[in-house]
Parts: C-alpha cells; structure tokens; sequence
C-alpha cells in the first residue's frame, strides 16, 4: 500500500511541512508524461461484490466503459455468480484474482516462503479460476501488502499486472495528516512504458472529491496517461455497520468526466501492451 508514512508531529506547522517534504519525494509533482493520444482511466473493484458489481452494467454501457473485476476467495463462487462474471467479460471486462484468503502476502511468504505462498495464497484460488472458465493475468495484491520476493513469485507464476494501493489521504487518531491532490500523485498514471507493477487511487467514500478526480482525468488527458483508480463495494449511501466502499454517484461522474474528456477505458492487462 502506497501512502505518506509520518510519526506523530509535535506541532501543526512541524506535520505540515514534514507532509510536504516527505509527499514531494514521494509522489513528485504533476504526472509523468505518456504516450501522445493514448491517455485513457483503468478502473478495478476488489473483493466478492460480484451482483452488486454487476448492477452497475447499464452505468458501465452507458459509457461505454470497461473494468477490470479482482476476486477473492473464488472458492466460495457460486453458478450465478460465475455467470455474472462471464458476461461482464463477453462485454470487455477483464476478470483478475485477489488471492485465496485475502491474507497478508508478505507473512505467508516469510512463514513458508515462496513454496508455501504459492500453496496458500495462489493454487487454490487459481484452481477454482480455471475451472470456473477464468484465466487471470492480473492480480490485485490484498491490502496493498507486498515485497520485491512476492512481486518475483507472482510475476514467474505469469501474472503480467501486478495492481498495488495508494491512498491520498491518511489520518491519525482522527487528524487529517495529509490530504495529497490526485493530480499530482504520479505513481497512479501509467506511462504506458511496459511496467508491470502499478499503483491505482482508492476511490472509496471520502478519499477523493469530484472535483479532484476530475482534475486527475484532465491531467491524464493533456499528459497521455492512464489514470488507475480502484473500488470495493458500490454504495448508495454513507457506509454504515463497517461497510467500506465507494458512492455509485460518486462513480457516475468518474465515468461521466472520462467519457466528456474523451478518454479510453482500459482493462489492467491491456496497460502493458499499449506500444
């Protein structure tokens, strides 16, 4: 997971101009510049919210937009389920995997190391994949946690899009510590120079206004990138009774704004293949 670590601050002025410091090395400022005419938004849903993922078609149609669909404990998929998920691929989404149990990779690694990662984490999710008639070649790593070791693991297991965390807001016992404008978060626009390992925007409720992705849209526009942001549960309200997820209006006008600007949709297997 990608986010501005900082200790607790002794004063206001000392935790602003620490953010700023440690943010500016971090994300740098303005998005990398990318391929001329190719800038587009790749969009990604995590977890096991496939039938309230699959309500949201006639707003994807509407668009003309595609997605990309990461599933966890796909052992637990049942028909209706596995059908949703084919006809959201027949209509040019892309279903990827999000791992078995959802754990934490780098544990699983250092507890049983790659041999052990793969049997706990990957086989048995990817079985139940391939049965139900998926081949994923995109993961989205659980919680945002990994290392360079499961990075190495899932890229010789044939993974060609490695989908990491980043968050642009943090807080700290209710504090806001910092609040990182999208646009100049560079680690979340693909530069479409073959990477294999990306950062996307958590676009959850509260972490991003309307008016900032909008003008994270735009700089991926001018600058010929791909904007990558990323969901979990669609939401018609306030998350209540520790629900996480993000506002499907809130969704509308990402897709809206994108659709306006005239920009691509792109699945997250597809980013790596643009010449």
């Amino acid at each position: 997971m990608k986010y501005i670590k900082i200790a607790s601050p002794g004063s206001n002025a000392f935790l602003w101009l620490l953010t700023a410091v440690v943010g500016s090395a971090f994300w740098g400022c303005g998005s990398p510049l990318g391929k001329p005419g190719a800038g587009g938004i790749a969009i990604s849903f995590d977890d096991h919210f496939i039938k309230e993922w699959y309500e949201l078609r006639p707003l994807f149609q509407k668009y003309n937009a595609k997605a990309t669909f990461f599933i966890t404990c796909p052992d637990s998929l049942q028909a209706e389920e596995v059908a949703m998920l084919k006809q959201l691929e027949k209509e040019g989404h892309e279903i990827g995997f999000h791992g078995t149990v959802h754990a934490k990779s780098t544990e699983l690694m250092a507890a049983g190391g790659p041999k052990g990662y793969i049997e706990a984490e990957l086989e048995p999710g990817l079985r139940h994949m391939h049965a139900a008639g998926f081949k994923p070649v995109s993961y989205a790593h659980p919680g945002g946690n990994h290392n360079e070791r499961v990075d190495s693991v899932l890229l010789a297991q044939g993974f060609t899009t490695l989908r990491d965390v980043a968050i642009s807001r943090r807080k700290f016992k209710g504090f806001q510590l910092y609040a990182w404008p999208a646009r100049w978060m560079n680690a979340i626009y693909y530069a479409f120079d073959g990477a294999q390992k990306v950062d996307a925007l958590m676009i959850d409720y509260d972490e991003v206004t309307e008016e900032e992705i909008a003008e994270a849209i735009k700089e991926a526009k001018e600058n010929g990138t791909a904007l990558m942001v990323f969901g979990h549960e669609p939401l018609y309200s306030a998350p209540q009774n520790g629900k996480y997820g993000f506002n499907v209006s809130f969704l509308a006008a990402v897709l809206r704004e994108a659709h306006a600007q005239q920009l691509k949709f792109y699945t997250m297997s597809e980013l790596p293949k643009v010449k």
